[in-house]
């Protein structure tokens, strides 16, 4: 039995957006369904925000987002997670990095650090901080 772990964001009302960057950011495309697709509200307001998104990629890298139910409450918080990717390709890693860094805070530049060859940490424009590395050859 295998079991994955899989980053869930919660947004209000930026879901879809943030989605849509994650995948431009990895190179893939976001699936979702919104709240009016799926019949879970019968706010219009409601009808276009997303009540299940992912993003995939082929080498296993998966981000789940949705924006969070009529009346539920929203406070993203500080500091409350990190979505961390780790690879041994450091041009893919580089790729992503330079996906993401628009209108982020970098935290920690990309590159060598003193525990992988190739590593940052950034807040991204939707608030969440990525951390990415490449990690030394064995």
């Amino acid at each position: 039995m295998t079991i994955q772990t899989t980053p869930h964001l919660n947004f209000d009302g930026r879901a879809r957006e943030a989605l849509d960057f994650y995948a431009a950011a990895l190179g893939t495309e976001a699936v979702t369904m919104t709240y009016g697709q799926m019949g879970a509200s019968d706010d219009p307001a409601w009808a276009d925000r997303i009540v299940w998104g992912q993003v995939a990629t082929e080498s296993g890298v998966r981000v789940m987002a949705f924006d969070v139910w009529p009346g539920q409450p929203y406070d993203q918080g500080s500091n409350s997670f990190y979505v961390y990717l780790s690879g041994d390709d450091a041009d893919e890693i580089t790729r992503v990095w330079e996906g993401l860094v628009e209108g982020a805070e970098i935290r920690q530049p990309l590159g060598a650090s003193a525990w992988a060859p190739l590593a940052g940490q950034l807040r991204d424009r939707f608030g969440v901080i990525w951390a990415l590395d490449a990690r030394p050859a064995a």
